[in-house]
């Protein structure tokens, strides 16, 4: 099947980038940038604010004391997270309200919370690692978009990733994950994480023709959505980390301290999600 017109230039709504959402890519970019000139623009708007003040006090972080202040939430959170975080707001405000973009949202904020995490841990890029398990399912909420009705009834049918994409094409004339990466692009973020997004559904054994920066976004997500996400569609745990070992070596992350950040980070997010 051909691409549909409108999907082929993406003219089926795409969210706009909200002005805050370009000054704040602009400021990440800035080697030098600070958490003072973070909180400034973020206290400029009053959903920005209050979200970053809420998500602060869940049980996600488990604060003794409660934060009151958005400048004190930022210190806490840490710029890549509060970024990740004003993305993931303007994404939910761009689409429609519905149970499955709800569900795309709700693990769009754990998985870029725990790349993110986990990412800090690695000296890998928490910003790319965040922003890139935030858009990994986007171009999802395009399609839904696009044809509500037939997008339900084909994600029913399928929940391989590599076997929806075919799926997709077949119905669409496009994948999730190649609008998901056209929307990154037009936002203006990172060539790294477009990349990721687009090659997300692909096999481990694919990821060797991808930069190893992105590579290494690729590792990091697999071992997030295979322990966190879709524990159900993994019968052995350890099957997880011999698959991505090789992977890891190759691209340069200390796989031990990788597998001990992944499963520190998945176990209390779990815990935390138990405890909401």
């Amino acid at each position: 099947m051909t691409i549909a017109p409108q999907l082929r230039n993406l003219n089926i709504d795409l969210p706009a980038c909200p002005s805050t959402l370009v000054k704040l890519s602009l400021l990440m970019a800035e080697e030098d940038s600070s958490i003072d000139q973070l909180s400034s623009l973020i206290e400029t708007d009053m959903a920005l604010s209050s979200a970053v003040v809420r998500t602060v006090n869940s049980a996600l972080f488990g604060l003794l004391k409660r934060v009151e202040t958005v400048h004190e939430g930022i210190r806490y959170l840490g710029m890549a997270q509060v970024a990740g975080l004003t993305y993931e707001i303007g994404l939910r405000g761009a689409f429609p309200p519905s149970p499955l973009l709800q569900q795309i949202w709700d693990r769009a904020g754990i998985r870029g919370l725990a790349m993110g995490r986990i990412a800090r841990q690695l000296d890998v890029d928490p910003w790319q690692a965040h922003t890139s398990g935030l858009f990994a399912e986007t171009g999802r909420a395009v399609l839904y978009a696009y044809d509500r009705q037939r997008y339900q009834a084909l994600e029913a049918d399928t929940h391989d990733e590599a076997l929806l994409c075919a799926a997709e094409i077949e119905a669409f004339g496009v994948s999730h994950s190649a609008l998901g990466a056209a929307l990154c692009q037009s936002w203006g973020l990172s060539r790294d994480v477009s990349d990721s997004v687009r090659a997300r559904p692909n096999t481990p054994s694919q990821w060797a023709q991808e930069r190893p920066a992105v590579q290494k976004l690729l590792t990091i997500g697999a071992a997030v959505d295979a322990l966190l996400l879709h524990p159900d569609r993994s019968n052995d745990p350890q099957a997880v980390w011999t698959e991505l070992e090789p992977i890891a070596h190759q691209v340069g992350l200390h796989f031990e301290a990788f597998k001990l950040a992944t499963m520190r980070v998945c176990e209390r997010l779990n815990l935390s999600q138990g405890e909401g």
